[in-house]
């Protein structure tokens, strides 16, 4: 029989010591403890003595212990591999001994260490651990029972994919017919492990689970008024997923269901009323929402905009009884990190820009995707409640079912709107003012009549006495700025823009933030509509860069950089620029190379460089220096980082992307007047380097800058030109949508700078970009893009990609037919109708495409037009009367019509 390990007293007295001595405040006994730690955990039985003290001093305090534990568990993260066999057999029967340990701590904390051991380890190479837990679960000592079941929900949560895709030893045949008994067990604490152990396996559809779907829902139903809180949240979760991944099962019973979840969305308890609230959500998205809510929504609607109002603990975080903070400093740790979107080139701005993700933006400035948090973020974007919460859950699922229903809503929405945006109190006020944003979007045809009456309230609103009042109003009124900006400028832009204006020199933080993050979107849908009152915003901004603290200064340069996409050249004027520059230049001189505040302000930089133009010549100097050197010392920091990792870290290599975005503004707007910067400097050798970089963001603003600098100075690239292609040709990926569409962009600009140069090169991507634009689903901008590179590859060297016309024709005519005239369109038409006049048979099949892209334009040149003239009436006179008319009678009305008036066929 072998010997039990047992401690020697004097290391356990030293350990003991240890423990007591971390929980001290004091960071230098820390320290200490700390390292002393380090050395001994080079000695194998150390986790024998943390093991030892967690489950066998029971004389000790429960902290220490649990304490014990959690060191314990760092060690086996960390060292599980290195640790000896006798060793890990110990600690494994030990944890198993103590899963029932009579205190809640202890029982939690070895959880934890089982979990950690499993996932280490992989559940294989501890084979006896599920079905010990499981026959534990049936113990009649509640403790043994209670941590059993607390070990199994960890694992669950852990090891999903193992269990599931364990086909040998089928654990979960086995563990889910045995959580559903749970379901109805005595402990409230049991019954919620037990849904919650369940709740594991319901997005990935796991087999064991689908195949006792039926026992799952009835056990569910069951327990669905459940006196314990942490119990119903748990049936709210599985119903919310069931939604999604077996909605069959749920039809019959889908009545009931909406009739609980309705209650449920009550609940008193906060977090159930949360959970259930997202089953809103997740109904908007299936397509039986609409039949089977639409006799529902008169309890709905009322109880989401209930449950949109600020709680008391709500208002108490938001120190919404504060109203003037503007002289308080922010914490550091309230400033949300900030990513920076690297630069897209995109079509005159007709097609989405898309960011560094490569999604595309929607109108409203979110991305395509889950954009119903971050929209209802900036409703009340608040580090203390940018948690997900009630209010905004049911903000989003109005916005959402709004757009299901559309004016459907509003018979039931109108009365409750008017109750509550006159209300006396306060908090309904407001809860009412976001209601009315949350449906701008899927109700803006219905409510067109009411606007005229609803936007001079809102802007009134404006100047409420209470802070959280006015920064809501903000956000409805930005979400109604399209509307606004169509009316006349007297009634309301006027006078919601003056209003907004002295709200972003509010003396609330909140409001500031709310007022400046409206005036943007209002921006982006005026556009040049704001050139009159320049002097007026200008003067604006700029008073608030001396008023505002670190947070919202970081949201004003995102103002002024919106401000400058939106009116462009207008702004180049020297009264503006003076106002403009200097606070500016200021804020760049103070900040450090190393500094993240650094990002917002060259993004706004970019965006001023390029509508100034000749304007920023003063300033350009300075900025483009310090632009090559921030992209060469992450460079620097780069290759040390890959050659030495130990010594050097990882650079942040946002400091690089957005210096060469900055870097393509001024290329932009200066355009032949940085060729001196460039002659001057080693940006060539830099960007050579991150054009290879491995992360894509850095390879996205690399090419847009090489596009730029090709439109600029050729000169300058021209000597690069055999280096640069090839790198181009191995980015054609449109896994990377942004670095494919911006590789694209770059080859056709080159190309036209090359002109038949360009000919040992086309080997190298044509065949890539005819993939592309023949590809399923390829986004629209990076469709133009390609069609347009093409094109222009065809322009310069017809005889080379003209043989392969009938690849990309048709596809080619319908990327094109809907962007506006441009000199972009111009040369890639220009290449088309070269290509067509060198290989004609490669039209013939889809001359019908072409006739509609054709007639797409609007005003082409007068050169490009006869052209278009010569390939039609040569097309016509090719086949004949006859067959043209049998050919011409497929037309659409609106192209026949087009065609005979542009160009006489």
């Amino acid at each position: 029989m072998k010997m039990e390990w047992t401690p020697q007293q004097e290391g356990l007295r030293e350990i003991l010591t240890l423990l007591k001595e971390s929980q001290s405040p004091d960071t230098a006994t820390q320290r200490a403890v700390q390292q002393k730690l380090e050395q001994l955990s080079k000695y194998p039985d150390f986790s024998n003595y943390l093991m030892f003290v967690l489950t066998k001093m029971v004389q000790e305090d429960e902290p220490t212990r649990s304490l014990s534990g959690l060191i314990l568990k760092n060690n086996v993260r960390t060292h599980y591999h290195n640790l000896v066999s006798s060793v890990t057999t110990f600690i494994k029967q030990e944890c198993l001994r103590a899963v029932g340990d009579p205190s809640p701590l202890i029982r939690a904390t070895v959880g934890i260490l089982i979990t950690t051991i499993a996932s280490k380890s992989e559940l294989e190479s501890w084979p006896e651990l599920l079905p010990a837990l499981c026959n534990m679960l049936d113990s009649q000592d509640y403790n043994v029972c209670e941590g059993a079941f607390g070990a199994l929900q960890k694992i669950c949560e852990d090891s999903v994919e193992v269990l599931d895709g364990d086909t040998v030893n089928r654990p979960l045949d086995i563990l889910i017919p045995k959580f559903l008994q749970f379901f109805s067990h005595s402990s409230s604490k049991i019954r919620s492990c037990a849904i919650g152990c369940v709740n594991n396996f319901i997005i990935q559809r796991s087999p064991a689970l689908m195949l006792h779907i039926d026992a799952f829902l009835t056990n569910l139903f069951h327990v669905a008024s459940d006196e314990d809180p942490e119990v119903r949240k748990n049936v709210c979760r599985a119903l919310v997923m069931l939604l999604e991944v077996r909605m069959d099962r749920l039809i019959p019973h889908m009545g009931d269901i909406i009739e609980y979840m309705l209650m449920r969305t009550q609940d008193n308890d906060e977090g159930v009323a949360l959970e259930a609230c997202e089953f809103w959500l997740s109904l908007a998205e299936q397509p039986i929402c609409r039949e089977v809510l639409i006799n529902h929504l008169n309890r709905l609607i009322p109880t989401l905009v209930r449950g949109m109002k600020y709680s008391e603990i709500d208002i108490i975080l938001l120190k919404g009884d504060v109203e003037e903070d503007e002289a308080v400093p922010d914490k550091e740790e309230d400033i949300r990190p900030r990513f920076h979107k690297s630069k897209t080139h995109t079509m005159m701005k007709t097609a989405g820009a898309t960011n560094a993700n490569g999604s595309t933006m929607n109108e409203n400035g979110t991305t395509d995707g889950d954009e119903d948090e971050e929209d209802f973020d900036d409703a009340d974007d608040d580090s203390s409640l940018s948690d997900w919460n009630l209010r905004k859950c049911s903000a989003a699922a109005l916005d959402v079912l709004a757009n299901v229903f559309r004016e459907e809503l509003l018979p039931i929405l109108i009365p409750i709107l008017k109750e509550t945006l006159f209300h006396q109190e306060w908090e309904i006020k407001e809860s009412g003012i976001l209601a009315l944003g949350a449906i701008a979007e899927g109700c803006m045809s219905g409510m067109l009549n009411h606007l005229p009456e609803l936007i001079p309230y809102l802007i009134n609103s404006l100047n409420d006495r209470k802070a959280l009042v006015r920064a809501i109003t903000c956000w409805t009124l930005s979400r109604y700025s399209h509307w606004v900006v169509s009316q006349s400028h007297d009634s309301y832009l006027k006078p919601l823009m003056t209003e907004l204006l002295k709200r972003i020199l509010d003396s609330n933080k909140r409001v500031q933030e709310a007022a400046c993050s409206a005036f943007a979107t209002l921006e982006e849908e005026a556009c040049t509509e704001l050139v009159p009152y320049l002097s007026f915003i200008l003067e604006t901004l700029v008073f608030a860069f001396s008023k505002y603290q670190h947070k919202n200064l970081l949201i004003l340069y995102d103002a002024i950089g919106t401000l400058a996409d939106s009116v462009g050249h207008h702004l180049n004027k020297p009264a503006y620029i003076n106002l403009l520059m200097p606070p500016l230049i200021q804020k760049w001189n103070v900040l450090k190379d190393e500094d993240k505040d650094l990002f917002p302000l060259l993004e706004c930089l970019s965006s001023v460089a390029t509508a100034l133009q000749s304007g920023f010549l003063p300033y350009c100097e300075p900025v483009y220096r310090r632009c090559v050197s921030l992209v060469q010392q992450t460079l620097y920091q780069h290759m040390a980082n890959t050659q030495n990792p130990e010594q050097y870290d990882a650079p942040d290599k946002d400091f690089m992307i957005v210096a060469l975005d900055l870097l393509s503004g001024l290329a932009e707007g200066l355009n032949g007047h940085i060729e001196k910067l460039v002659m001057n400097s080693n940006i060539m050798q830099l960007l050579h380097h991150c054009m290879q970089d491995p992360m894509p963001e850095v390879r996205q603003s690399s090419f847009a800058l090489l596009g730029d600098l090709t439109k600029a100075c050729f000169q300058h690239v021209r000597p690069w030109i055999p280096q640069f292609l090839p790198i181009l040709g191995q980015n054609l990926n449109p896994q990377y949508i942004s670095v494919c569409n911006n590789a694209t962009w770059a080859i056709g600009e080159i190309s036209i700078k090359l002109g038949a140069d360009t000919r040992p090169y086309i080997v190298i991507v044509l065949n890539q970009l005819i993939d592309i634009i023949n590809r399923p689903n390829t986004p629209k901008t990076l469709l133009e893009n390609t069609a347009i590179t093409i094109g222009r590859l065809g322009y310069v060297c017809p005889h080379d990609v003209a043989p392969v016309l009938h690849q990309f024709v048709r596809q080619w005519c319908t990327s094109l037919r809907n962007i506006r005239d441009n000199e972009e369109k111009d040369s890639a038409f220009r290449g088309m109708c070269h290509m067509i006049s060198v290989n004609p048979a490669g039209v013939v099949q889809d001359f019908i495409f072409f006739c509609d892209a054709v007639a797409s334009w609007v005003a082409p040149k007068e050169d490009l037009r006869e052209v278009f003239i010569k390939i039609l009436h040569g097309f016509k006179a090719q086949v004949g009367e006859e067959n043209w008319r049998r050919f011409s009678d497929q037309f659409p009305p609106q192209l026949s019509e087009r065609l005979s008036t542009m160009y006489g066929v």
